[in-house]
């Protein structure tokens, strides 16, 4: 696609407010491809007008109109489908089968699944002598992440939209042709002029201008938990709702029962996707002990069959930050089994697939987010241990546990401080609530439960 020089406010680009522009820099080979405008305090101020005008006639618009409404812009995303595959291979450097099935399949499926919800969701319940109702929040200011780019875009405007509020997006600034794409995709779909709006920017002027103003009711940021306390400061000063989706350092616990050849080639594949850039990735394998040696054996050999299957880090402090993680895992005594810090091309932001074994829970590997395809294969004597090196991070995100029956995982699993486990290799749910525990968030994405962050209820008693 072509980069646009303008934001998306009020239905139209506009020409931005300053002259500055940001930089898009394809990682597999370090190249600018495109410019866009980076977004300053007035940009935010049009775009929360436009959002603030539009909202109350949006609020009015029954369900069912902005279900069909979502349902357009879901269809919209399924035609361009292929566009915004390459658009995200060209700024996130993810490998274009994984971007065309992830990237782009699964918004759509959160698309869809909010088009049904919009038309069949309570608005309104009896209570005894009251009647009960869900009201739009107002205007929701969305700050979203690069690791996911529409999915984190679609994962909060759809919800929003079918609450009956409107949205200003600040979206990542190494990401911003997706969401680009995505403005273009809802003017297609005909969503009225001034319910989404696009602002592209830095972090630390147009998102901390979205975050801040007064004219928004609710934000909505997925990032970094030091960023997430940041935000929770300034919307608590104001007393502003907040949904919080941060860090995460997700256990996949394999127990003895289970099928270990199988816990082990999906922990590692769950960790290579994306390249390791996510964040209920299961960097922390935590294997009994008389397994342990067949279980590095078995991830050592896994990861080194990703090589070249895996795509770049999306920029160059990534890729340092990453690498400088693995050669602290060296400092500290961990072992590699596979791969290490040395880049493994010439160009491009690469990262080998990396395993580390003889890891303790203490070890900072063990303890902060990554953010690369990096594993930690952490041992354990029983399962009470594994319980505690489970949940000895300041996450809760998400995580996995296998066990020769559903019914063991699951007892296991009810103990964990964590949002989200697959059991046995669960698979994807777009209606199943996604969010953390502890230092990992506030709210719930996905599903009723993620519809119903952006609502706020009203009671009238008879």
């Amino acid at each position: 696609m072509k980069a646009h020089d303008g934001m998306y406010i009020g239905g139209e680009w506009r020409a931005a407010a300053g002259t500055d522009t940001i930089a898009v820099v394809d990682p597999a080979d370090e190249q600018v491809i495109a410019h866009v405008p980076a977004g300053i305090a007035e940009d935010v101020d049009a775009a929360v007008f436009a959002a603030h005008e539009a909202f109350p006639a949006w609020a009015a618009t029954p369900p069912a109109e902005r279900a069909a409404r979502i349902a357009a812009l879901r269809d919209v995303l399924v035609a361009r489908k292929d566009e915004i595959a390459e658009t995200v291979t060209a700024e996130l450097g993810a490998p274009l089968q994984f971007s065309q099935m992830v990237h782009a399949g699964v918004p759509i499926l959160v698309a869809g699944s909010y088009a049904e919800l919009a038309a069949s969701y309570a608005f309104e319940e009896k209570v005894g002598n009251s009647t009960v109702y869900a009201e739009p929040v107002g205007v929701v200011g969305a700050i979203t992440p690069w690791n996911y780019p529409l999915h984190q875009i679609v994962a909060k405007v759809a919800p929003a939209l079918a609450a009956g509020c409107t949205v200003v997006l600040k979206p990542a600034e190494d990401t911003p042709l997706t969401a680009q794409l995505f403005a273009e995709a809802v003017h297609e779909a005909g969503i009225p002029a001034g319910v989404f709006n696009l602002v592209t920017g830095l972090g630390t002027v147009a998102g901390q201008a979205l975050a801040a103003h007064p004219g928004v009711d609710l934000v909505s940021f997925t990032g970094s938990t030091a960023v997430g306390k940041q935000i929770g400061a300034t919307a608590g000063a104001a007393v502003k709702r907040v949904a919080l989706e941060l860090g995460g350092k997700s256990a996949n616990v394999i127990l003895p029962s289970a099928d270990l050849a199988k816990a082990v080639g999906v922990g590692i594949a769950n960790v290579m996707g994306n390249s390791g850039q996510t964040c209920s990735a299961w960097t922390r394998m935590l294997v009994h002990t008389s397994q342990y040696d067949e279980a590095v054996a078995l991830a050592a050999e896994a990861a080194a069959k990703y090589g070249d299957r895996i795509g770049p880090l999306v920029n160059a402090k990534q890729h340092a930050r990453v690498r400088g993680y693995i050669e602290k895992g060296v400092a500290e005594g961990a072992r590699l089994v596979a791969g290490g810090p040395e880049a493994p091309r010439e160009q491009g932001y690469f990262v080998s697939p990396t395993v580390f074994a003889d890891v303790t829970p203490e070890m900072t590997i063990a303890q902060e987010e990554i953010f690369g395809p990096v594993v930690s294969i952490i041992r354990y004597e029983d399962e009470d241990e594994a319980l505690r090196i489970a949940n000895g991070t300041v996450y809760g995100l998400a995580g996995a546990v296998w066990a020769a029956d559903d019914a063991e995982a699951v007892a296991f699993a009810r103990r964990m401080d964590t949002g989200q486990v697959d059991i046995n290799g669960g698979r994807f749910n777009p209606l199943a609530p996604f969010g953390g525990y502890k230092q990992s968030g506030v709210g719930r994405e996905l599903g009723a439960h993620g519809l119903s962050e952006y609502l706020q209820t009203k009671s009238l008693q008879f």
